[in-house]
């Protein structure tokens, strides 16, 4: 158990730290959220730079990242005036010499700098007009008799504008960092870990990691700090989303007794196509969790055509069969609507009594829906975020849908729950394939169901990358498509112009793409977010008749849209969106039968990012390999969705690159849990003491789903 000295220790407020005092206090409280002792040891840093080795001036190439160096300085000179102002000086040691500048903080660096001093140099060189130098050093003055003014490797921080100049960049924090080190004991820092875990995974001692990760003497000794931090942070992680999986599955469930009737009718009289064996397999899935007492909470996921709505329909027609109503909840009306064309045409051939609830539902329609659910005479529901309002009573609703859970927020979710007296099975689904690391993290309370095989006759898309100077080849193409009786998408990532982004504008690309294809022989629809609904039914019922060969469009239609027909998506300046979006994009084509073709349009300008953005694209339809690209190109928490759906703020590990990490500690948690799932024993009684001071005092421990 945490001593009382313990608590003290790392609960002593942060102007109480020798350096500190109430400005500096304020800065870090704002600025990093540093309230304390403790908080300031949980700001890890993000590099560390090897005060180990050094160099001679003779040995540099512009090869190399970080150098350091130990000789004078010479010649120092200001050279130009206003924005043109830098300073430079020669740094110089027994086998040759190189370029020191300066463009900013000059004032103060000329105080500092001097002729006589021997200096340490710590920088990165580079190369500007096929000459080497080396800009804004990190110099420190040293004795002739000391080799270096600091050993072993140095902890980068990553601090803000408003804490440097209060002198808190990342060297001011390593001095803060030192004397709180000083001060700190074994005693402090208590083992939240069994020790058979430790010696399992070969982790070192809390304290340890905590020294080591701030102040490590050896590579290797900060390498062991950063593992042992990286498990604790995941481990703590998981076995707070298994203990919710615990509470879950005690909780009593509705049973889903029989399968026949409509079902069956259904399955053999209504579903257009034959379910591929991934469909089959969750169905199978579903069944199990419906016969088994416990409520379900599973998450589909699927890749854009994998059939995801097919198969959330029959789990919905188990509940149906039982007496049971569902409801199935799109984040927007274009895909609610979607979704009741889509279902009604099936579900009216078996005779299930089928409504659609939006926010521009009309008050008497809305008014014959309410009483249809709370009398039980509609057995499913279809809607958007109305179906959450406090009128909408069920009189027994057995299952709810939600299609593209990213879009709802934890809150808005949980309502849903409360819509019945015995919880309701819940099946969230997402268009977004989430990699493995990522899903495990977020979702490691649900049970996960993947669709990884596409109807058959569908045809991959082919997807090219083409530059504004290619623009007629495209319209070209675009007249042979339309020839061929295909429609086309053209997608804008704006509506209007802006001032800060060079981009195509929607409204522009409309006139422009209204005058290279005129009327009579083509036919334009437009649609954006901040049209009316009214509007926007019309232009995409407009679309889906075939009365309109292009449509001109935001990512309003990035989700929900199914037109068999539209064979070309072409994407305006692709560079500008992210890999989720682009493949989500490109998921509403290749539909029918026919081979469609996904065509990103960009300047010649791009960054390294958007080049294997790009790239990625061209190279695969797969949504799970582009996924786990970018998660590695944008990390966890800028991942589309997953602010709504509950990221958890990670200090150090990280969900791109720490895979192996996680797993490992998932494996460690379930064994843990099994073995003791009240955390009782006298062994994890720290671990225990340790969970529920974090979920008492921090938002990290929210409710996932």
């Amino acid at each position: 158990m945490q001593s009382a000295s313990a608590r003290t220790f790392l609960a002593t407020p942060i102007e109480f730290l020798k350096g500190v005092g109430p400005d500096r206090a304020e800065i870090l409280k704002k600025e990093a959220q540093i309230f304390t002792f403790g908080d300031l040891l949980k700001l890890y840093p993000y590099r560390y730079i090897d005060r180990t080795q050094f160099y001679t001036v003779k040995q540099i190439d512009n090869t190399q990242t970080f150098i350091q160096l130990k000789g004078k300085i010479k010649n120092i000179r200001e050279i130009g005036e206003g924005r043109g102002r830098r300073l430079t000086a020669v740094f110089y040691d027994e086998t040759g010499q190189i370029e020191l500048v300066w463009f900013q903080g000059i004032k103060w660096i000329l105080k500092t700098l001097n002729t006589r001093d021997l200096y340490v140099l710590y920088g990165k060189p580079s190369l500007f007009s096929s000459k080497l130098n080396i800009t804004h050093p990190d110099l420190e003055p040293v004795n002739e008799n000391r080799s270096t003014p600091e050993k072993g490797y140095r902890a980068l921080y990553n601090t803000s504008e408003k804490m440097k100049v209060k002198s808190l960049d990342s060297k001011g924090i390593s001095k803060l960092m030192k004397t709180l080190l000083e001060q700190l004991k074994p005693e402090h820092i208590i083992e939240n870990l069994p020790q058979d875990i430790l010696s399992k995974y070969k982790l070192v001692d809390r304290y340890n990691a905590v020294k080591n990760i701030h102040l490590p003497a050896s590579l290797s000794l900060q390498e062991q700090a950063v593992k042992r931090l990286k498990f604790e942070e995941l481990f703590m992680i998981q076995l707070n989303l298994l203990q919710l999986k615990i509470i879950r599955q005690r909780e009593k469930g509705i049973v889903f007794e029989k399968v026949d009737d409509k079902f069956h009718r259904f399955y053999h009289e209504a579903l257009p196509f034959e379910l591929t064996n991934a469909q089959k397999r969750v169905l199978k899935e579903i069944r199990r969790d419906t016969l088994a007492g416990i409520q379900m909470n599973r998450l589909l996921q699927g890749d854009v055509g994998s059939g995801k709505t097919i198969v959330s329909l029959l789990a919905m027609l188990m509940g149906i069969n039982n007496g049971y109503q569902a409801a199935l909840m799109a984040p927007t009306e274009i895909l609610a609507q979607q979704h009741y064309i889509g279902l009604k045409e099936m579900t009216d051939k078996i005779g299930i009594k089928m409504a659609i609830l939006t926010g521009s539902s009309r008050s008497k329609e809305r008014k014959n829906i309410l009483k249809g659910i709370e009398t039980g005479e509609i057995d499913l529901l279809l809607g958007t975020h109305a179906l959450l309002e406090d009128d909408v009573k069920f009189k027994n609703l057995g299952i709810v849908v939600i299609d593209e859970q990213h879009r709802f927020g934890v809150a808005q979710r949980a309502k849903l729950w409360k819509k019945n007296t015995t919880a309701p099975h819940i099946l969230v689904m997402t268009a977004t394939p989430i990699p493995r690391t990522l899903a495990m993290t977020l979702y490691g309370d649900l049970d996960v169901s993947v669709l990884d095989e596409l109807p058959p006759g569908r045809k991959p898309i082919k997807t090219v990358h083409r530059f504004e100077s290619q623009r007629i080849g495209v319209f070209d193409f675009i007249r042979e498509e339309i020839k061929k009786e295909r429609q086309i998408y053209i997608v804008y990532p704006l509506i209007e112009e802006s001032e800060k982004l060079d981009l195509v504008d929607l409204q522009n690309g409309f006139e422009s793409i209204s005058r290279s294809f005129p009327l009579p022989e083509y036919n334009v629809s437009i649609l954006h977010g901040r049209m009316k609904s009214e509007a926007k039914d019309y232009e995409m019922a407009r679309f889906v008749k075939g009365e309109t060969q292009i449509m001109v469009a935001t990512t309003v239609i990035e989700v929900g849209v199914n037109v068999p027909n539209a064979s070309v998506m072409i994407i305006e300046n692709a560079e500008r969106f992210g890999l989720s979006q682009l493949h989500q994009l490109r998921g509403r084509v290749g539909r029918g039968a026919e081979q469609s073709f996904c065509i990103l349009m960009s300047s010649f300008k791009l960054s390294n990012e958007a080049k294997t953005r790009i790239k990625t694209m061209t190279e695969t339809n797969d949504g799970f390999k582009i996924a786990e690209v970018d998660l590695q190109l944008r990390g966890p928490g800028d991942m589309e969705g997953t602010q709504q759906s509950g990221t958890i703020d990670l200090k150090i590990a990280n969900l791109a690159t720490d895979g192996p990490i996680i797993e490992e500690a998932r494996k460690a948690a379930i064994a843990l849990l099994e073995a003791d799932t009240n955390l009782e024993s006298e062994e994890n009684s720290g671990l225990k003491y340790f969970l529920q001071h974090q979920k008492a005092g921090s938002s990290f421990w929210r409710k996932i789903s």
